[in-house]
């Protein structure tokens, strides 16, 4: 029986497959938040969010996201991200950003730039308290300067 080799560019067409697959998970395994002095950076796949905290209006606590259309963007399990859209009426067509790793818990709904909004959370849920926390601690602080 004559043993028949691979083709060395099949051995790199898996090699890169299978890496590109594990970065890809390694990014949406959850969502990446850095906080800096005056603002937060949220990523999660590809979407990306930087909001200023003097931009930000309100922030509160819910038990649940409001009804939304789904632009893009992708839900498994308790898992949700995207760009997602508020039921269009005559006068508006915002768009809502929603980082959930845990859609069980508690979410942090934040408007920000007047009527925009973001819901998040973490899968930790003292971890997403203590993000509320300062959240609630900066806009205090910010209403107190002014």
């Amino acid at each position: 029986m004559a043993n028949k080799k691979r083709h060395w560019l099949w051995n790199l067409i898996l090699l890169i497959t299978l890496t590109v697959c594990l970065l890809a998970f390694i990014v949406h395994y959850k969502n990446w938040t850095k906080i800096e002095p005056n603002s937060i950076k949220m990523v999660s796949g590809v979407y990306y969010k930087e909001i200023k905290f003097v931009d930000v209006d309100s922030v509160s606590m819910v038990q649940r996201i409001p009804a939304m259309e789904r632009l893009n963007g992708f839900s498994a399990l308790s898992k949700g991200n995207g760009l997602y859209r508020e039921f269009k009426d005559s006068l508006t067509d915002k768009k809502v950003y929603v980082f959930v790793d845990n859609f069980e818990q508690q979410k942090i709904r934040l408007v920000y730039q007047d009527s925009l909004k973001l819901f998040f959370n973490y899968k930790d849920s003292v971890e997403t308290i203590e993000l509320f926390s300062l959240f609630e601690s900066k806009l205090n602080a910010l209403k107190k300067q002014n």
